[in-house]
């Protein structure tokens, strides 16, 4: 059995397709002459759609050199790359060199203003960061002594604060975590949003060993001390309304 096929569901074609000077449209054209220029073709087209006639110049744009700043970290170099004069540059753009991944964070022109976007040609100076590792940096806590340092991260890891980590062979608690804006002492974050995390070290349950009664209880509450659903009370603790069993009972006075 075969099937009926809708029109709208079949894809149209459409080849030669350029936009016509006359109509301001982009739409199918027919080639009516070609001629070689080089590595470019001269080219006598009508357009389909208003039946006008002219000439079209085509030719492989230009390779220009603009200047990058490329960031990884508290590392920066400047290099030279060959754009395509026809190139647009975007905030936020990702493109690969050297095998790394760089989003653009800065537009210069050359007159020295900033731009969201410009073309190749006006560019001045392009600066980019890595993104496809991101370098967080990191103060560490031990006691009154604090230590900054950072590390690489994949492009999107998350941290939470509050939890634990292993760095440097150690395990560390993500005390706070800084985006920019503030700390923040809970949630999760992404590490190419986050500014600094705060690590301090994990309490040594040996400083707070509960000492009193009192302690031990509420040790026992927060599960400090394990499960121990019938704590047994210190031999030097007698509780309350309960008559201790070697107190001597008093005689009755004779008659």
């Amino acid at each position: 059995m075969t099937e009926d096929i809708a029109e709208d569901d079949l894809e149209e074609v459409v080849e030669n397709v350029a936009l016509c000077s006359e109509c301001d449209e982009y739409a199918e054209h027919q080639v009516l002459k070609e001629k070689s220029v080089g590595t470019g073709k001269d080219l006598l087209v009508k357009c389909i759609e208003c039946d006008y006639v002219y000439n079209l110049q085509i030719r492989e744009p230009l390779s220009i050199k603009i200047p990058f700043i490329l960031t990884d970290g508290p590392n920066s170099k400047r290099v030279e790359l060959d754009i395509d004069d026809d190139e647009m540059f975007l905030l936020g753009d990702v493109f690969q060199d050297e095998e790394m991944l760089w989003s653009i964070n800065q537009i210069i022109d050359k007159s020295g203003r900033k731009k969201k976007s410009i073309k190749a040609t006006e560019a001045s100076i392009i600066s980019a960061l890595r993104t496809d590792m991101v370098r967080v940096k990191i103060t560490m806590t031990r006691g009154e002594f604090s230590d900054s340092t950072s590390m690489l991260v994949d492009y999107g890891t998350k941290f939470s604060a509050g939890t634990m980590i292993d760095y440097a062979e150690e395990v560390w608690r993500i005390r706070a975590i800084h985006t920019g804006t503030g700390r923040t002492l809970k949630g999760t974050v992404e590490a190419q949003d986050i500014k600094r995390i705060y690590l301090h070290e994990p309490p040594n349950l040996e400083h707070f060993e509960p000492k009193t009664p009192r302690e031990r209880r509420q040790a026992w509450k927060e599960g400090r001390l394990g499960y121990n659903p019938n704590p047994e009370l210190p031999k030097e603790v007698t509780k309350k309304r309960v008559t201790p069993s070697n107190k001597r009972k008093k005689k009755k006075p004779r008659k």
